[in-house]
């Protein structure tokens, strides 16, 4: 109980600035061209300038288990093909809203959640897991995704969709400024003062601007469409993708620290990019942005669960 109390004492201020920009957002004294701005400049400016100038010392850090991108994304496998069996099963759906369905039970928040919440429980240390999944797992889900729609709408897979989605990942800011960051940091050249200081600034301003940015984001979707669909992706996603990842990463014999995040990450809240996926493919949008609100407010409680019992 005190190593719960412990990791949600770490967290809650976190989801208290999510709450925040929630609260804001829905007073309707901001219109949504403010949150969209906000949300943007924290995705496509604060966040790669932090993310850059920490992987600008990748070459320094302790060496990372490689073996955790199985753990992370072969339990993420496990769990979408799942998500399709219950969404086929329980609720009757078809090829193209199974794979949505699906994809909500392991699409993880792990940019404005992830990288905050993984520092502040977890340490520096943690971020080049994280820092390596996230270049991954867009790439990886994203794909998998769109496979999985390709082959219900036309019993094929499209080369050209995968193209389009590396494409797509690779001029991804986020996954961008790790990359190039990543390249710094091996060829061992320090910063010079005048670019490490102003993103320093800006990585300050990375995790508070994001997190806030979330939470009024949150408040443009609604959560009674669809609620026993989305109570149902939100149990997947909260409950047996880190329960998966966790045992997967057991059974590969990672290290404590690469357990830990990597279960974390498997516990966090869905990622807005499912809904632009259902939005994309024109099904599941109720029940996806329900289960967006509702894994955000459930993970403030079980994220700091699941560290805990990780941890013994």
């Amino acid at each position: 109980m005190s190593a719960f109390l412990h990791h949600f004492a770490l967290a809650s201020p976190l989801f208290l600035l999510v709450l925040i920009g929630y609260g804001v957002a829905r007073s309707g004294r901001w219109p949504l061209s403010v949150s969209d701005a906000l949300g943007r400049f924290a995705y496509a400016v604060a966040m790669p300038a932090m993310l850059f100038r920490m992987m600008s010392d990748f070459s320094k850090m302790p060496p990372v288990d490689v073996r955790l991108l199985l753990a992370f994304f072969g339990g993420c496998l496990i769990v979408f093909f799942i998500g399709r069996l219950v969404a086929a099963t329980l609720f009757r759906l078809d090829g193209v809203a199974q794979s949505v369905f699906a994809l909500g039970g392991v699409f993880s928040n792990n940019v404005m959640l992830g990288v905050a919440i993984a520092k502040t429980t977890l340490g520096d240390a943690a971020l080049p897991t994280v820092s390596l999944i996230i270049v991954f797992n867009a790439l990886i889900l994203w794909t998998l995704v769109t496979l999985s729609v390709e082959w219900a709408r036309h019993g094929e897979f499209s080369l050209r969709g995968f193209g389009k989605t590396a494409r797509g990942v690779l001029t991804n800011p986020i996954v961008a400024s790790i990359l190039a960051g990543t390249a710094w940091g091996f060829a061992a050249l320090p910063l010079p003062a005048f670019v490490d200081a102003p993103l320093a600034m800006l990585g300050q301003a990375a995790v508070p601007l994001s997190l806030v940015a979330l939470g009024m984001s949150l408040a443009e979707y609604p959560v009674r469409e669809g609620l026993g669909q989305s109570l149902v992706i939100s149990a997947i996603k909260l409950v047996v993708q880190p329960f998966v990842v966790w045992l997967l990463a057991r059974a590969l014999g990672l290290p404590p620290l690469e357990t830990q995040v990597v279960t974390l990450l498997a516990a966090l809240a869905m990622g807005v990019n499912v809904y632009m996926m259902s939005q994309q493919f024109r099904t599941m949008q109720g029940p996806v942005a329900a289960s967006l609100v509702l894994t955000t407010l459930l993970s403030a409680f079980t994220a700091p669960l699941v560290l805990a019992l990780v941890a013994r």
